[in-house]
């Protein structure tokens, strides 16, 4: 029986995983089909190049940062218990993979291709597992602290600020030393529009990261037993939730239609195994007019040039996810309750303030050293001639 439940957990953690690393095909079609058609070979290149670069560096540094688990051993050490162990580290790699993920939106078609992957290297070897360890393996007494003062420890069931807004906040940095995209903000305060070129990839994208979110958050549980359907409904409601609001306050733009649902999704991950349904709504609703405002106000009032929203749906909805979990967590709101407000939002503000830090001397470092930003012609040409030196859509065949 032993033997029996340890293969279905390392299946069940395995799966979970496969679903995880789908989503990573929804980030490359979401950033896709929203950048200009110069951009997306650039967008696609970049999502898995990025992915490959933080399995390695999640493998030999990262992983060990965050669990103190070390893979320098014999195979045989590996495969016990069914490669439990390898698997765990494959789901976890998936969520650690999505910082860079989520960066790569904010700084779209302007962004140099190889300092780029140097930050990949440090936040997914240090930044990310510093603060993961923290929040989910006790590192450093925290959890202890944050418990002895409120009552409870920081809840974050599946990533709302451990991974979304790490990586948004991470992100904003890297937005701002970067700098505008060409023409993007002119001296005489015109806006000037850089429209999606493909609301039919941009909606894939979207679709591909809503399924593959099940796995994200569902399969959190990380073995069979813990397995919750109240985890699936939450997120389907608070799915559902940012898609309407984001549908009404965003004038049936399918932008942000489609970018709702993702804000809703980022929002509950903290609390899915806590809230009720009706909590999970609301959370979702709120987060997608989170996204709407937020996107508004930093693209045409604060004319930051954050290209996919990152700093709004991941940044924002995240630290709104991890609030939201002490509020609608509690049972007086129908939830499980053993969760603290005054928790969340200490656990919370520590991993802003993390993120931050890590995002300003990650690429205020490579701004002074190698530079982050494309110049004004290989911009204008696009990052798929000036990196890859083929468009997405090549006009001629070469024919011998």
């Amino acid at each position: 029986m032993e033997a029996l439940k340890q293969g279905a957990d390392a299946l069940f953690i395995l799966l979970g995983g496969i679903m995880v690393l789908a989503m990573h095909a929804g980030f490359a079609f979401l950033e896709l089909g929203t950048v200009r058609k110069k951009n997306q070979v650039n967008a696609l290149v970049k999502i898995l190049v990025d992915f490959s670069v933080s399995t390695v560096l999640y493998f030999v540094v990262g992983y060990s940062v965050a669990y103190g688990t070390t893979f320098f051993v014999g195979a045989e050490q590996l495969a016990a218990k069914n490669g439990y162990e390898l698997v765990k580290f494959f789901f976890l790699l998936t969520f650690a993979a999505a910082i860079p993920a989520i960066i790569s939106g904010g700084i779209a078609e302007r962004a140099k291709f190889w300092p780029q992957l140097i930050a990949t290297a440090v936040i997914v070897g240090f930044v990310y597992p510093f603060f993961e360890g923290i929040a989910w393996n006790q590192h450093f007494g925290v959890q202890a602290w944050i418990k002895a003062v409120t009552g409870d420890e920081f809840h974050d069931f599946a990533g709302s600020v451990v991974v979304h807004a790490m990586g948004g906040w991470i992100a904003l940095p890297a937005v701002v030393l970067l700098g505008a995209r060409y023409n993007r903000y002119r001296k005489d305060g015109v806006v000037s529009a850089h429209p999606p070129s493909s609301i039919p990839f941009l909606a894939l994208g979207s679709w591909i990261l809503i399924v593959g979110w099940f796995g994200f958050n569902v399969m959190s549980a990380q073995t069979l037993d813990k397995i919750s359907g109240l985890v699936a409904v939450n997120s389907l409601m608070a799915m559902v939730g940012g898609t309407l609001v984001a549908l009404v306050l965003g004038k049936n733009d399918p932008g942000f239609v489609h970018n709702g649902p993702l804000a809703g999704l980022v929002a509950v991950c903290a609390g899915s195994d806590l809230m009720h349904p009706f909590g999970a709504l609301a959370v979702g609703a709120v987060a997608g007019g989170l996204f709407v405002v937020m996107f508004t106000l930093t693209q045409n009032k604060w004319k930051i040039d954050d290209v996919l929203g990152v700093w709004p749906l991941h940044g924002v909805c995240g630290a709104w996810g991890g609030i939201a979990a002490g509020i609608f967590g509690a049972q007086t709101l129908g939830g499980l309750g053993g969760i603290n407000l005054t928790a969340q939002l200490i656990g919370t503000a520590m991993g802003v303030a993390w993120a931050l830090l890590g995002g300003f001397v990650v690429y205020g470092v490579l701004k002074l050293t190698l530079g982050l930003k494309l110049s004004p012609e290989e911009e204008f040409d696009g990052a798929d001639l000036t990196v890859h030196k083929i468009s997405a859509t090549p006009d001629r065949e070469v024919s011998w």
